[in-house]
């Protein structure tokens, strides 16, 4: 099972880099490199208690290769102006990609919403139309034939 990105590093890398895929609404980005490791530390004055900075990232070994997939998922406003929708497109991502992570390669990977999907189409925020419109599109920029 695919991992989410957290970090903001690994999403502007990902956006830096040339898309993997693309379709009619969505663009896949994709990069063979590990996730920015980031570690939690405890406060060095506060006795024990937990701080919400974060400790320095330590890089990966050059020599060594991801051996898990990251996913994120980007879904601008304003192309899903209601989050009910922002949140219908980010799990019909996540599920594309644990139907499809078995063929898919290592890495960080990321999923833009780059046009909404047409409001005259699809008039509900939450529809099961929309859900199938794209999780068929997701499956089709996933699935290995189309690589």
């Amino acid at each position: 099972m695919p991992h989410r990105l957290v970090n903001k590093a690994d999403f502007e890398r990902l956006l830096g880099a040339r898309h993997w895929a693309r379709s009619a609404h969505f663009a896949v980005h994709h990069l063979p490199e590990p996730a920015t490791r980031t570690v939690w530390r405890l406060a060095e004055n506060g006795g024990g208690k937990l701080s919400t900075d974060l400790a320095p990232t330590h890089p990966q070994p050059v020599d060594s290769s991801p051996e898990e997939q990251w996913i994120g998922c980007v879904v601008p406003k304003r192309h899903a102006k209601r989050a009910v929708t922002r949140n219908l497109l980010k799990r019909q991502v996540r599920g594309a990609f644990e139907r499809h992570a078995a063929a898919l390669p290592a890495g960080l990977w990321l999923v833009r919403l780059r046009q909404p999907f047409p409001v005259a189409e699809f008039p509900s925020a939450r529809s099961e139309a929309l859900a199938r419109a794209a999780c068929q599109e997701l499956d089709g920029l996933l699935a290995p034939p189309a690589r």
